[in-house]
């Protein structure tokens, strides 16, 4: 299982290194990064096997002033290098092609940005024993902690730049946990000059798990009903027999409501989850397999969706998301050695299940609780999204009871309706991606662009 490791040798020489050995200078089938800045390295976890990869992408702006984002996609268990290779890095390779473009909506035009494949044993990043490669939220909160400092030692040019967190999916938790761990490291060592504090400002959130309670099956089966994916009759039935949408997905519905969400399942397996207006990748039409490696299904993207026998014989789950090609280009011996990755380290994958992760039923909500008025928050929703849905964002984003400042109004984007907007008091944002599913800066990515910089340098969408 445990494919992922270094020798010791190999583990002093990354550590020891100076960030100048992390420079990439080109990557094959994209261009030579002379105008700007990247590094691809790892980040140690002391005392630990642990080693968290990172890439590193300078701003094409201004590096020396300009913010820090933060990114890490979700899972558990899939790789940020999803992120950076398909939604907001400076080359991009859209699903069903096989070669990277240029990216003009790329997020590092105006910030710097940092990816992180986390937890260890995902993507780049490594364990080497059953106990190093066991999280939960708090434990792999804790690593993210460690890597982030460890990053700073090496970029300590970077440590009083405005720092922001930002993730997609299961970094709904991840982000979150991430910056409360920033901020008690800040607060215990407030009156310590010695100790280094990042300068946390905020955090993003894309169609991140925030509370189970509303971010499961029954909020897709909610907003399917609106968008057609189901008739009249199974929606009377669901109300007939008074099943709680908010609690369809939870282990103490009927078993009448289990047995409609069967025929929800059916009508909808062919759905693309992550966008059910977007291609679903692993039909014939549309094949996600290429020479025996496949796309990744929806319950190794969202394992938290699914029941442990669901996770445990996953054939009938649609394949959505578009892989082969990218996991091709990972495993690339000349792309290994231009992004500083070790030959001992097995092959790359979008998602993984050589991690064993707990996912804890607490989810992020009490965070955003802590830290509203301290920090600033993002929580956008891609509108067509069924794994994470909006109506399921809005419902725990309702249970807070916060006030609004600036009513839901759209925003405009190229003179079309970019997607909804609300503000709450102590800058908490809301803010819905029209026509935008589940990974919001791969679907649309200049409308993602001018929302996380709007966000970001703190001006009216």
């Amino acid at each position: 299982m445990f494919t992922k490791y270094f020798a010791s040798a190999a583990l002093v020489a990354v550590c020891a290194a100076a960030p100048e050995a992390d420079r990439v200078m080109s990557l094959p089938d994209m261009a030579d990064f002379d105008t700007f800045p990247v590094y691809s390295g790892y980040l140690d976890i002391p005392d630990t096997t642990k080693m968290l990869h990172y890439m590193f992408v300078e701003s094409q702006n201004d590096p020396a002033s300009d913010p820090l984002l933060v990114w890490f996609n979700g899972g558990p268990g899939c790789s940020s290098m999803l992120g950076w290779s398909q939604e907001h890095g400076p080359y991009v390779m859209e699903s069903g092609e096989t070669t990277f473009h240029k990216n003009e909506w790329s997020w590092n035009t105006a910030a710097n940005v940092i990816y992180i494949e986390s937890p260890a044993g995902v993507g780049f990043s490594y364990c080497g024993t059953p106990e190093d490669c066991t999280f939960n939220d708090d434990t792999s909160a804790q690593d993210n902690l460690t890597a982030v400092l460890q990053w700073f030692e090496k970029f300590p040019e970077f440590k009083e730049h405005d720092l922001y967190i930002s993730g997609e999916s299961y970094a709904g938790i991840y982000v979150p946990y991430l910056s409360w761990e920033i901020d008690q490291h800040n607060v215990a060592n407030a009156d310590d000059d010695s100790v280094f504090k990042p300068n946390l400002k905020g955090f993003a959130v894309g169609n991140g798990v925030t509370n189970l309670d509303y971010d499961n099956n029954g909020a897709y089966v909610e907003m399917g009903y609106w968008h057609s994916l189901y008739s009249d009759d199974l929606h009377d039935k669901f109300v007939s027999e008074e099943c709680d949408f908010a609690g369809l997905g939870m282990p103490n519905a009927s078993l009448k409501c289990k047995a409609l969400l069967v025929d929800f399942d059916i009508l909808t397996r062919n759905v693309n989850i992550y966008n059910i207006y977007g291609i679903c990748w692993g039909t014939s039409e549309n094949p996600a397999v290429y020479g025996g490696r496949k796309g990744v299904t929806a319950a190794q993207y969202t394992p938290w969706l699914f029941t442990e026998e669901q996770l445990a014989d996953s054939s009938g789950l649609p394949p959505c998301t578009f892989g082969e090609p990218i996991m091709e280009y990972f495993d690339r011996d000349d792309v290994r050695e231009a992004l500083h990755v070790s030959d001992k380290i097995g092959e790359w994958e979008l998602c993984t299940s050589n991690i064993q992760y707990t996912r804890g039923a607490k989810g992020s909500q009490w965070v955003y609780e802590e830290l509203h008025g301290k920090y600033r928050m993002l929580h956008f929703s891609g509108d067509v999204d069924g794994a994470v849905s909006t109506v399921g964002t809005q419902g725990w984003i309702d249970s807070l009871n916060w006030e609004a400042v600036d009513s839901w109004r759209p925003y405009m984007y190229g003179g079309q309706v970019a997607g909804y907007v609300t503000e709450y008091v102590d800058d908490f944002t809301f803010a819905t991606v029209h026509g935008s599913g589940h990974m919001v800066p791969q679907d649309k990515r200049p409308e993602a662009h001018y929302m996380i910089y709007s966000w970001l340098n703190n001006t009216a969408m």
